[in-house]
């Protein structure tokens, strides 16, 4: 199964964006490596950027990232060894868990990083994949890239 690492600052920044959007969804960007496969046991998170919440309704229950937006992040990173690898977003008063709506409107592939938002806390932080045979999310492990990556060779006997 697929672990996600980022760092301790990248983790901070973004429950820096989720208090300051709080009672508000706030949402954003996850950037790793290009190129990176499903096969590959971690996907780093090397970057993370805000995006506007652009949901014409309420901010509270919903996040939208407008393709424009999307697309100009991709063009600026385009030439790198860099690429958007997933999306983040908080849940204010609510669990670190998808909804129904966010599981209808995840992509495959991506990683999902959800912050569940108190008034004064981010007291829960959960990582998901959706399934592209069943088009469910599963939650897969947050690991910190500050703490050394395990040897593939750890375990085996």
């Amino acid at each position: 199964m697929r672990r996600v690492r980022l760092s301790e600052s990248l983790l901070q920044g973004m429950k820096s964006h989720a208090r300051e959007s709080y009672p508000d969804e706030c949402c954003g960007f996850l950037i790793g490596t290009a190129g990176e496969s499903l096969r590959e046991l971690d996907r780093t998170i090397v970057e993370s950027r805000r995006a506007q919440n652009d949901h014409p309704g309420e901010k509270r229950r919903r996040f939208l990232i407008s393709p424009e937006e999307l697309r100009d992040l991709e063009r600026s990173i385009e030439g790198t060894s860099r690429a958007v690898v997933g999306f983040y977003h908080s849940h204010p008063d609510h669990p670190a868990r998808p909804s129904q709506f966010d599981q209808d409107h995840a992509w495959p592939w991506y990683s999902y990083l959800i912050l569940a938002t108190t008034s004064d806390d981010v007291p829960a932080i959960g990582a998901f994949e959706l399934d592209p045979e069943s088009s469910v999310f599963h939650e897969v492990p947050l690991v910190s890239a500050d703490a050394p990556a395990p040897s593939p060779a750890m375990g085996r006997r």
